[in-house]
């Protein structure tokens, strides 16, 4: 790295600005046209355009990332790196932002069509914190600066809150909200106080330039590291790694998440297991190989290190625990658990193929536990129970969401050739070529146990008798969005699968090698910042 020159990169584009921008401006939108008497059906069809426009945008950067052989790249209000804000979006970072604006789009159809948010009068706020949340995630997977990244996860965390304990009539989602809320403080705080030592030894919060000062080399402006390097940057990391940890539910720091994803509304329950504890997983991954990288193996591996060990006990514990839940809801969110494990141990063995696969876990778990989630919630709407012994039978009174529910279950135990089976097999072919035997026995332990829980669920809803108490009585349990996302949804969950091997070469491949590519991620940035001159 030493002597790199800056290289040419395509031109400053808006995508990745408007994509952040246009759920935000949304979020202002929806109290004012409330205000101005808009009504349920106004203040639902502004936050489906909404959703709708930043799907097609993020979609449009991810086509545009795919294409180029540096990230794309957009500096705010003209201010080059590493003065001003800095989006830098590679393949990677793109592919989680379309997956997330196109899964936030079902999400919301879904939710003008499910009435378990009480009354219309409080409506407007809910698809408010819908929107803040997604820019909050975009601005996650966009930013290539330690401190905005900081930002935006404090908004997506803050409006998370809100949301789990949206129907404040509900003791049990008020206090889930509480302890997730005080919680993430806490990992917000350690990863603020992480900043600190970062930029105290480092004098920048660029991660690119970040990667460059840990090499000893120098940068426009910034010039080059003025602080005890080492002692600053381990302090850092450990606390970063906490925070990070926490925010995607990695052992030990998962205990939170069982409650909060299942007391809050389904659709709620929905956004929060399939998308928003992927920014932590993400962010640990690009410090691992970003920041460090080339730049310091040695942390990097004991970053790798740590990814394996918390992706390992995550999946196992997880696995197991979905096992001995009676709550429906508890029993999907322990696999969240022990997805979201999965994906570490993939980004954990330090190769493009375990990043690659670990990506692609990422992009069908959404979708699978999307669609679970959402069927679950329609049975029980259907049930008046979220007792699994209650739902026995009832995907088959519910032919619909039966239908739906079997096809997440059989998704999510990895049956071929749906979505997570194609996924699964690329994680395990990544750790048997990276010959990492540890990781692929933790890997078969929990995919057993959680195989064993799922196939259990569907067969208590898909393939038992139904009770004679239960169903709706001829009424539907959802509205008409709703059963459009699961529609789209489980169309997804096929076509992942069936599209598996060009998803995995055209998505996810150029994914795990722009995480691991830290040259192509740093010449974009020198590129930006010679602007400024000096170095």
């Amino acid at each position: 790295m030493v002597g790199m020159a800056p290289a040419p990169t395509p031109p400053q584009n808006p995508l990745p600005a408007l994509a952040v921008l246009t759920p935000a401006v949304a979020a202002f939108a929806i109290p004012l046209a409330h205000a101005l008497k808009a009504g349920r059906r106004g203040v639902e069809a502004l936050a489906l355009t909404a959703s709708a426009s930043t799907a097609f945008l993020a979609v449009a950067l991810l086509l545009k990332a795919l294409r180029s052989p540096y990230p794309i790249t957009y500096e705010f209000g003209g201010w080059p790196p590493p003065v001003g804000i800095f989006y830098e979006v590679d393949a990677l970072g793109a592919a989680l932002g379309a997956l997330t604006a196109c899964v936030m789009l079902l999400v919301t159809l879904y939710s003008t069509g499910y009435g378990g948010l009480g009354g219309g009068g409080r409506l407007h706020l809910y698809y408010t914190l819908l929107m803040v949340v997604e820019a909050g995630m975009l601005g996650c997977f966009y930013t290539g600066d330690f401190f905005n990244l900081f930002v935006m996860l404090e908004v997506t965390s803050i409006a998370s809150y809100a949301l789990v304990s949206f129907r404040r009539w509900d003791r049990v989602a008020v206090e889930a909200s509480l302890k997730y809320a005080i919680f993430g403080a806490l990992a917000t705080t350690a990863y603020f106080a992480a900043a600190i030592f970062a930029y105290g030894s480092l004098g920048t919060l660029n991660m690119a330039d970040m990667h460059l000062k840990i090499l000893g080399e120098a940068a426009p402006a910034s010039g080059r590291a003025f602080g005890a390097v080492g002692a600053g940057v381990a302090l850092f990391t450990a606390l970063a790694l906490y925070a990070f940890t926490f925010k995607s539910a990695l052992f030990p720091n998962h205990f939170w998440l069982p409650d909060a994803h299942s007391s809050a509304p389904t659709p709620v329950s929905a956004l929060l297991s399939a998308l928003v504890v992927n920014v932590g997983v993400y962010a640990i991954g690009r410090f691992a190989y970003t920041v460090f990288g080339h730049a310091s193996p040695h942390m990097a591996a004991v970053l790798s290190y740590a990814l394996l060990a918390c992706g390992a006990a995550s999946a196992v514990v997880g696995g197991v625990l979905m096992n001995v839940q009676t709550d429906v809801k508890k029993l999907v969110a322990y696999s969240t658990v022990m997805n979201l494990g999965y994906a570490a141990l993939g980004y954990g063995l330090s190769t493009s193929l375990g990043a690659a696969a670990a990506t692609y876990h990422l992009i069908t778990h959404a979708a699978a536990k999307a669609l679970l989630f959402m069927g679950v919630g329609g049975l029980i709407a259907a049930a008046g129970s979220r007792r699994v012994a209650d739902l026995a039978g009832l995907g088959r009174r519910e032919p619909f969401l039966g239908f739906a529910v079997g096809l997440a279950l059989l998704t999510m135990a990895g049956v071929p050739p749906l979505s997570m089976f194609m996924s699964e097999y690329a994680l395990m072919t990544a750790m048997i070529r990276a010959g990492n035997y540890l990781a692929l026995a933790a890997f078969l332990a929990a995919y057993a146990a959680g195989a064993a829980a799922y196939l259990r669920l569907f067969y208590v809803v898909c393939v038992k008798p139904p009770a004679r108490r239960g169903g709706c009585g001829g009424r539907r349990p959802l509205g008409g969005g709703a059963y459009a996302a699961l529609a789209l949804l489980a169309v997804a969950a096929v076509a992942l699968g069936v599209g598996g091997p060009w998803v995995f070469s055209h998505v996810a491949l150029p994914a795990g090698r722009a995480l691991m590519d830290s040259h192509a991620y740093v010449k974009a940035f020198l590129n930006a910042a010679s602007a400024l001159g000096g170095g």
